[in-house]
């Protein structure tokens, strides 16, 4: 009977509710919050020197909205807002909040306002910005660099306390200069201690806030050197140079033999360098070179340009027979417009190393000789790394000989370092990129990007087989293969990727980007052209 009662009145119960409430949807609807929501979604938005848009969500319910703005503050909110604005409506958002402190912590909070009960006003919702640093520094010019100073200027009587120089390449703080006030009054200070050829950062600051940034490479180290204006005798000042000279190019052309329209050949018998004095302008020099005697030549930031020369010989030939040549150093330089080749040794001599590295090379005809081309003496080693190497050997001709003169040079083992280099339309059909018949040549070939040639690796047999590792390949088809007499060996290496189209930016004009990211991130060829890292 108890039980029968219970039941009873659940039931009651139940339709009382059923009978009160038709649709439960309107009563969700209806549901009255103790509080707006707060806004959500904030964001602070295109932040400058001195303005931020705050980005945020409506919330349901608010009339109009609270922004307050805190400075040197990381979300404290600690004290009085430096900034407060009321009244917001919706379509006020994003709101531009203007008159902020460059190089400067802000906190800001927005708070959904009910206007009927300020009881219901939302809680606050935060965000965090940094405004952006100043630029006051004016335009860096190429003679307010020297090699071991740089003079830096800005808006004369500007509030500024400090300039930090930094390397640009590990971060590290390598100068502090306080700012004076007679250097605050002129808007200008030199700053010393830096090293020759180095890349920096450099910053100026009022107190802790960033008011410029720049960056620039120091030029060659002129200590000592001889400097070479455009319209100086290049060829005779070379010619005359005394063991260890340094000669340092100011931008310009420089034609060896003085005539631009006709230009020589330098005869080099000592131990030099030549380097380009700024990076940005560098010096061309209009003509070739001959070492004897054995020189050794250590060039940097130059342009060696071949297209006027009147023998349209190598742009380095060796002369000299039975003696020992030191290095050949060559180091983010462009050498173009030859005839014959970029090297030839045919006397019974050695060059301890060449070195081109960082460099361009393109345009060699090679036309009455081979690329790289080396007959009767030894090269010990050469290294060609992070280079471009482009349009050369297409008079049908290979891109590194090495005749066998192993007996009268007393053996040894000349190598071949090819690492890290972009070649393109190098060699031709029936010609060979390695034709090396000094008895135990070797050759390293690895991470290179090899594209649009015909020829062969090889077709001899005294030439050993190149240690391949992590190369790329596009539209070479005799590489790919080994066709009796024909090609002795290929690249099976590790990492090898055959027929892969690079898609270069523009290889007609001398741009050879990897716009194809499957390529660009494998790390192959010149450094220079990846789009991803």
């Amino acid at each position: 009977m108890k039980r029968n009662i219970i039941k009873t009145c659940v039931l009651g119960v139940g339709l009382l509710t059923l009978a009160s409430c038709d649709d439960p949807m309107d009563e969700l609807t209806s549901l009255v919050f103790d509080r707006v929501f707060s806004p959500v979604d904030l964001e602070a938005r295109s932040i400058s020197e001195n303005s931020a848009d705050l980005q945020w969500t409506p919330s349901e319910g608010a009339g109009t909205y609270t922004v307050e703005v805190f400075a040197d503050d990381s979300l404290t909110f600690e004290g009085d807002p430096d900034m407060t604005f009321s009244g917001l409506t919706a379509n006020d958002i994003p709101y531009t909040i203007t008159g902020l402190v460059y190089d400067t912590k802000y906190s800001a909070r927005v708070m959904a306002i009910d206007t009927a009960d300020v009881d219901r006003n939302s809680k606050w919702s935060e965000v965090y910005f940094r405004t952006a640093a100043q630029q006051i520094f004016n335009e860096v010019k190429e003679e307010d660099v020297s090699d071991r100073s740089i003079t830096m200027s800005w808006p004369a009587g500007e509030q500024v306390t400090r300039i930090v120089v930094s390397d640009a390449t590990t971060g590290a703080a390598v100068v502090e200069h306080e700012v004076t006030e007679a250097e605050k009054a002129a808007g200008q200070a030199t700053i010393t201690g830096l090293t020759p050829e180095t890349a920096y950062r450099i910053n100026m600051y009022n107190g802790d806030k960033e008011r410029g940034e720049k960056t620039f490479t120091t030029i060659a180290d002129l200590a000592g050197a001889i400097l070479v204006h455009e319209g100086d005798d290049l060829g005779a000042l070379l010619e005359a140079a005394n063991e260890g000279d340094v000669f340092a190019l100011y931008g310009g052309n420089h034609a060896i033999g003085g005539d631009t329209a006709a230009a020589e050949c330098a005869v080099i018998s000592k131990s030099i360098t030549i380097k380009g004095i700024y990076p940005t302008k560098r010096p061309r020099i209009l003509g070739r070179f001959q070492l004897n005697d054995g020189a050794s030549l250590t060039m940097s930031q130059v342009v060696v340009d071949g297209a006027n020369n009147t023998s349209g010989d190598q742009a380095f030939n060796y002369k000299t027979d039975g003696v020992a040549y030191g290095a050949l150093d060559v180091q983010d330089c462009e050498i173009k417009n030859f005839t014959k080749g970029l090297l030839y040794l045919n006397v019974a001599a050695t060059i301890n190393t060449v070195t081109f590295n960082n460099c361009l090379i393109h345009d060699i005809v090679c036309d009455g000789g081979d690329f790289y081309d080396c007959r009767k003496g030894r090269i010990n080693e050469t290294n060609i790394t992070s280079s471009t190497i482009y349009n050369v050997a297409t008079g049908g001709r290979d891109l590194f000989r090495m005749d066998d003169a192993s007996s009268a040079m007393g053996g040894g083992n000349p190598t071949i370092n090819l690492l890290n280099c972009t070649l393109n339309n190098v060699s031709g059909a029936g010609k060979r990129l390695l034709y090396l018949r000094y008895a135990g040549n070797v050759t390293n070939w690895k991470n290179n990007l090899v594209t649009n040639t015909e020829a062969v690796f090889s077709n001899q047999s005294a030439t050993t087989p190149a240690t391949f590792e992590n190369n790329s390949y596009f539209n070479t088809p005799n590489l790919s293969s080994v066709v009796e007499k024909t090609n002795l060996f290929t690249d099976e290496g590790s990492g090898v990727v055959w027929d892969v189209d690079p898609n270069y930016a523009d290889p007609d004009n001398g741009d050879f980007t990897i716009t194809n990211e499957d390529v660009s991130t494998r790390g192959v060829g010149d450094p220079r052209w990846y789009t991803a890292q």
